[in-house]
């Protein structure tokens, strides 16, 4: 691990270290400084080293799945060398560590993916059977759901990295979130918006969430200045609804949630890994019943889908 500043911080910030991570952990950084009695020197940011980041030539659902972007940030605050954690809230777990909190969620950047290519405008003007390359099983779903002909390689990595394996030849294609570069000041490279009602993001996508221990009153009582109801209410709506469906890397999940005059709408989405089986879904509600709604949402879902097609999924891990 290494810390960002050297100067004795009163509070201390955890988070990957991908230009990314930074980035985010930078803005929560401005964002505590405005709304609280912190100023920016008093807020340390110490970059920490993630299974997640390490272990890059295989599928996040071959390895442990989400939580090899959390985990030994979480070892970091539960050991007290930190006081909060910075995540992307789609990589966070639906069930936290003992101990553990979520007091904000930021306000949610724009939820939609991202068509990137060195040569190509869009998914359409892709050729027949080029390569595409992610290593999220929803968007490989999504993608041959609506070209079945392409084909999926495996392209891990962050944003840069994926960019020089466009550019060595290793895909024609890929997807990222588009809240990650507007985060980055990359939106440029952004050729195509996918419609997330065609292809929903992934539950939690453009949203950060911020993790401390539950008895840090001090910290917890400055980090809900930060959240941002609305962001949060979508949030727990995901975050049931991916949990209801026992969501894991293992399995192709998509959700898109709108908030209106305190009405929820989220819209679900399964897939089979190749695609061609899908199972869809809405829900709405008032804000404050976001639990049940997502909780409903995956009860439908499950319901038409069957135990017998999660199962696969199981089976596949094994």
């Amino acid at each position: 691990m290494q810390t960002e500043q050297a100067s004795k911080p009163r509070i201390t910030f955890g988070t990957r270290g991908s230009l990314l991570a930074l980035a985010q952990a930078k803005q929560v950084r401005r964002e505590l400084a405005q709304k609280t009695e912190l100023r920016e020197e008093d807020i340390a940011i110490e970059v920490i080293k993630t299974s997640g980041d390490i272990i890059l030539d295989r599928p996040l659902s071959e390895v442990g799945g989400k939580g090899l972007f959390t985990k030994e940030i979480e070892v970091a605050l539960f050991e007290k060398r930190i006081d909060l954690a910075v995540h992307s809230a789609k990589d966070v777990a639906t069930l936290l560590p003992d101990g553990m909190l979520l007091p904000a969620f930021l306000e949610r950047e724009d939820t939609r993916d991202a068509f990137v290519s060195l040569k190509y405008k869009s998914l359409d003007e892709l050729p027949e059977g080029a390569k595409f390359g992610t290593s999220s099983i929803r968007r490989g779903a999504q993608i041959l759901r609506q070209r079945p002909d392409l084909q999926i390689v495996e392209f891990r990595g962050n944003v840069q990295t994926r960019m020089k394996k466009l550019e060595d030849g290793v895909a024609e294609a890929t997807l990222l979130a588009y809240a990650g570069l507007r985060r980055l000041e990359m939106s440029h490279i952004a050729k195509q918006l996918i419609d997330p009602t065609i292809m929903p993001p992934a539950p939690g996508q453009g949203a950060l969430a911020i993790e401390t221990r539950a008895d840090d009153d001090q910290v917890n009582e400055w980090v809900r200045t930060l959240n941002h109801a609305p962001t949060a209410a979508k949030m727990v709506a995901e975050r049931h609804y991916l949990h209801g469906l026992d969501g894991s890397c293992r399995t192709p999940i998509a959700a898109y949630s709108t908030l209106e005059n305190d009405q929820l709408h989220i819209f679900g989405q399964v897939l089979s890994l190749d695609g061609q089986t899908v199972y869809e879904a809405e829900v709405s509600g008032h804000a404050a019943d976001a639990e049940e709604i997502g909780k409903e949402l995956a009860k439908i879902i499950k319901s038409a889908a069957g135990e017998k097609f999660f199962e696969t999924f199981e089976k596949r891990a094994d």
